[in-house]
């Protein structure tokens, strides 16, 4: 007998539920873009599902047990983004911070994993205090207009020199500090591929070419030993219990501590918030007034991811900025960020198949990505230049310094300045000068 009619029911019934919990036309969306771009977001990500354990483990902790903390951390603080924010934003341990971690704070300062974790889980603390009060959405809104866009180009040149660097298309060089890679390496090799395959299905204005290059790029990678064959296809997640709640408060009032704390603090806030201004400015989700309508949540889920994570035993849980992946193919609600809780999830049990996939292969969809978030770079205003040359450090200074906090940074201290000394003050807000003398003082101290 046929299922078909009770097939379509199910199916009415899911449209209609995320409709009415995502406002999927209002948002001028619909399922099958909303599910496509979660997946796309995934596969953009996924590599930290692997990365972000072999950073960790570093320090002594688990391998296995990372693995399962930074899945369930990523799939908690994005269901938090999808249902409280409706924002198609996926988090998870971010890049950067897993290195400061390991390498400056327990390998470098000798203070061990459990007191690192202590300073994640207060620091994460403090964000849930910030961010239920007005102050980090008073940051967010703060920020230049003309900023916020170039935030999204930036992230944009970030998002490709990340995807470059992953293929080895480019390559460290002591002479010039990158050069290019060898074109005749497989790597190298199948990555041009992949960037022909996504080139021509955008070209055809293919739906998911994203991430259809990524599987198709995927799959032709094995020929070329590329994309190793699975071991097996599902298995049971590793335990968290060497490092579920393992905390050292010993150290929380040591002078060192408090920098160590202070630094999770400043670098996860500002790369929150430049990605979230800078992916949102691409999708168009500023309002008229440059604002981010429900910043307020979208923050509080960084912070209770951050805390969450720091239980289960990871590092700083931030917003991706491979979230751009599923904007360009479209996700504009929190379905998208559901979607990528949901393959998070489903990772736990399917890591011997999701980890095959290749740098590679998701480097030519964050190349693309790259050129995706260029567009907003037409509604900065070139002719001013104390607008101009802020919103050009910050674009530049993301990718040169391998840091879109830094690239903020570079971009509100030199507006301040730019507009002070022009006599342009009342473009200066309160929150603004606040913030150019903190990171002034933080260069200089």
């Amino acid at each position: 007998m046929s299922t078909k009619p009770e097939t379509v029911k199910n199916n009415s019934a899911f449209s209609a539920w995320a409709e009415r919990i995502f406002k999927l036309k209002e948002h001028k969306t619909d399922v099958r873009t909303e599910i496509i771009a979660g997946f796309t977001t995934f596969m953009t990500m996924a590599y930290i599902l692997i990365v972000n354990p072999q950073i960790l483990s570093n320090t002594g902790m688990d391998k296995g047990a990372l693995f399962t903390a930074t899945a369930l951390s990523a799939a908690v603080a994005t269901l938090v983004m999808a249902f409280h924010a409706n924002y198609p934003f996926a988090l998870a341990p971010g890049m950067g911070l897993n290195a400061f971690f390991a390498f400056t704070v327990v390998l470098g300062m000798k203070y061990s994993w459990e007191v690192a974790l202590a300073a994640i889980l207060i620091e994460g603390i403090i964000f849930i205090i910030l961010s239920v009060t007005p102050v980090r959405e008073a940051i967010v809104n703060a920020i230049p207009l003309s900023i916020k866009h170039a935030v999204s180009v930036g992230i944009g040149l970030f998002i490709a020199f990340i995807g470059a660097r992953s293929a080895r298309l480019v390559v460290n060089s002591e002479a010039t500090g990158v050069t290019l890679g060898n074109l005749k390496s497989p790597e190298v090799i199948l990555t041009i591929i992949g960037l022909i395959i996504t080139g021509y299905l955008l070209a055809k204005g293919v739906k998911g070419a994203l991430l259809i290059g990524i599987l198709i790029t995927t799959v032709l990678g094995i020929p070329l030993k590329v994309t190793p064959m699975p071991s097996s296809i599902i298995s049971a997640p590793p335990s968290l219990s060497p490092i579920l709640f393992k905390f050292d408060f010993s150290k929380v009032f040591a002078g060192e501590f408090l920098v160590v704390m202070f630094t999770f603090l400043f670098v996860d806030m500002f790369d929150t918030v430049g990605t979230l201004v800078g992916v949102a400015s691409k999708a168009d989700m500023l309002d008229k007034d440059g604002k981010l309508p429900r910043a307020k949540q979208a923050l509080l889920a960084d912070a209770i991811g951050t805390t969450f994570g720091a239980i289960v035993g990871t590092s700083t849980v931030t917003t991706y900025v491979e979230s751009a992946a599923g904007v360009a193919e479209g996700g504009r609600t929190g379905l998208t960020a559901l979607t990528v809780a949901v393959l998070l999830l489903l990772s736990l049990l399917f890591a011997p198949i999701l980890t095959i996939v290749p740098a590679a292969a998701t480097a030519p969809a964050l190349i693309i990505i790259g050129l995706f978030m260029l567009s907003p770079i037409f509604k900065i205003n070139f002719e001013d230049y104390t607008e101009a040359i802020p919103a050009f450090l910050t674009i530049i200074m993301m990718p040169f310094t391998y840091s879109i906090a830094e690239g903020l940074v570079f971009g509100i201290v030199s507006y301040v300045v730019l507009k002070l000394i022009s006599g342009k003050t009342k473009d200066i807000s309160v929150t603004m000068y606040i913030l150019a003398i903190l990171f002034i003082l933080k260069s200089i101290l």
